[in-house]
């Protein structure tokens, strides 16, 4: 589905370091809590963002990503994170941006429902 780079043979000495592909809701939180450079991008549907909300999360639905980067420019060399209902769009998503040289874009493992789970249990599930 997506290929990760592998650490050691990534390297290129003219990038720099990137974060893991992916993040554990749990580390979530305190990142956003820690840092107000961070966006927490959800790439679901506006139903699905009508229904049930991280709050300070950001909706850009996935398949206006591409035509709306220029949103999440300042995003390119800051702490991104991206959530949808279970973590496959979202994983998706992270690729695309990484390709984009948003190389702080990760998954949000487990998606809303994980956060609803094991985070806020007061974020309806569906």
């Amino acid at each position: 589905m997506t290929e990760r780079p592998d650490a050691e043979n990534s390297r290129d000495a003219n990038r720099p370091e990137t974060v893991a592909w992916e993040i554990e809701v749990e580390a979530v939180g305190p990142l956003l809590a820690s840092s107000s450079d961070a966006l927490l991008l959800d790439c679901r549907e506006p139903d699905e963002f009508q229904f049930a909300r991280i709050p300070g999360s950001r909706l850009i639905p996935m398949n206006e990503i591409p035509a709306r980067l220029d949103e999440i420019a300042a995003y390119r060399e800051r702490p991104l994170i991206v959530h949808c209902h279970h973590g496959g769009r979202s994983l998706r998503v992270v690729q695309f941006l990484r390709k984009q040289g948003f190389l702080q874009a990760q998954n949000m493992k487990g998606g809303i429902d994980a956060w609803s789970c094991r985070v806020d249990p007061t974020i309806p599930r569906y």
